[in-house]
């Protein structure tokens, strides 16, 4: 399956990788992070925000928008891009996911999950067949595979049923993408390698679905309750055995530090529900660390969340202003703080593309994350 990826440049210190992957619908430079508009939405964000901090390519929930409003409904209103104002890249995941944590009652079949619906208790199939053809309603320019997500901690015998079935899914999702002429419109379709705390399983899915030629790969089933020097493990055990030329997602993490850390494992790709969700409550990102807004010692604090950053939140409000906000529950807290998370996460990743570039993102990376984890402590004292 040839891939419209480009790998620019690798770094010497690390894994690091500095890439440019081209869509039906733009070109997004990599490492970078994606938004997560789970039910076409980026929450308390438009689409004219997302362009302005930058955002190159954001995610859609193939569960959640196959449940409400259905897919159908996308595909006779022109598509997911249209129904929801978003002209760049798209990237829909498969709804695996949320089938094992969502769904009320689920029966693993090997052709497929059959489930009870979180919202009416309605039951459901999903299965290679019926996730393609959710993907191809919404006409996202990323398919990913149906997988099964093995829990944590996990018996090695159920995390190699889940291995290999996941396995067979995926060569089907392919099969079906190719007969149907999804791939050969343009769409992309990545497969997702899991093996939990396995790395034997591990090396075993990437290795045999990197012979199936997908157009990129993601690592699967980690931040699923692991301590994070596991989670940071699985993804090193995963990524050396992924085909060089593609590119690399670990799928719902992480943390700026995380990322970084990812990024010299060789990650391109990155997704989180986090910058969104906790900005809602008033926690906001700087290199120093999080800080919590509602923080009575924000109260008369006339600076902005992070000096310099170039962001509207940042130009034009107050730490006083965004904390009166929060404490009062405005909905306009939660627009502002999540317009400036997501600049954060789009900035820090920028800067990751630059250093990977000029050839000190060893460096870098590691005096950038000892800088926010040693603020990140301070700022867990005293309110």
């Amino acid at each position: 399956m040839p891939t419209p990826f480009q790998l620019l440049k690798t770094d010497t210190a690390t894994a690091g990788r500095r890439g440019r992957l081209t869509t039906r619908h733009g070109v997004v430079e990599t490492p970078i992070f994606m938004p997560v508009g789970t039910q076409g939405t980026v929450k308390a964000l438009t689409p004219e925000h997302l362009h302005e901090i930058g955002a190159q390519i954001i995610l859609g929930n193939t569960y959640h928008l196959s449940l409400r409003p259905t897919s159908g409904l996308i595909r006779e209103l022109g598509g997911l891009h249209r129904f929801m104002g978003w002209d760049g890249p798209i990237l829909t995941d498969s709804g695996g996911f949320q089938v094992f944590s969502l769904a009320k009652l689920r029966d693993i079949r090997e052709d497929g999950v059959a489930f009870q619906s979180h919202l009416d208790g309605a039951r459901h199939f999903l299965g290679p067949k019926e996730v393609m053809q959710i993907q191809a309603d919404l006409g996202s320019d990323i398919a990913m595979v149906l997988d099964e997500c093995p829990p944590w901690p996990c018996e090695r015998e159920a995390c190699a049923a889940a291995v290999n079935r996941s396995f067979r899914w995926a060569r089907e999702c392919r099969r079906l993408a190719e007969d149907s002429g999804f791939l050969a419109a343009g769409h992309l379709v990545f497969a997702i390698a899991q093996g939990s705390t396995f790395d034997d399983l591990r090396r075993s899915a990437a290795e045999t679905l990197g012979a199936l030629d997908f157009s990129g790969y993601a690592v699967g089933g980690v931040s699923v309750g692991e301590p994070e020097p596991e989670m940071l493990k699985q993804v090193g055990a995963t990524t050396p055995f992924l085909p060089a030329d593609k590119p690399r997602y670990t799928m719902g993490l992480g943390t700026p530090p995380q990322i970084l850390k990812m990024v010299a494992l060789g990650v391109d790709l990155f997704d989180c529900v986090m910058p969104t969700r906790v900005a809602r409550n008033g926690l906001v990102f700087t290199p120093d660390g999080p800080i919590n807004l509602r923080n009575e010692r924000f109260r008369t604090d006339p600076r902005p969340i992070v000096e310099g950053l170039d962001n509207y939140t940042c130009r034009n409000f107050s730490r006083a202003y965004l904390r009166h906000l929060t404490v009062a529950g405005e909905m306009l807290s939660g627009t502002l703080c999540s317009l400036h998370n997501l600049h954060f996460f789009l900035d820090l990743m920028a800067q990751a593309r630059s250093h990977l570039e000029a050839g000190d993102y060893g460096s870098w990376h590691l005096a950038w994350v000892e800088r926010y984890e040693a603020g990140a402590g301070q700022n867990r004292g005293p309110a």
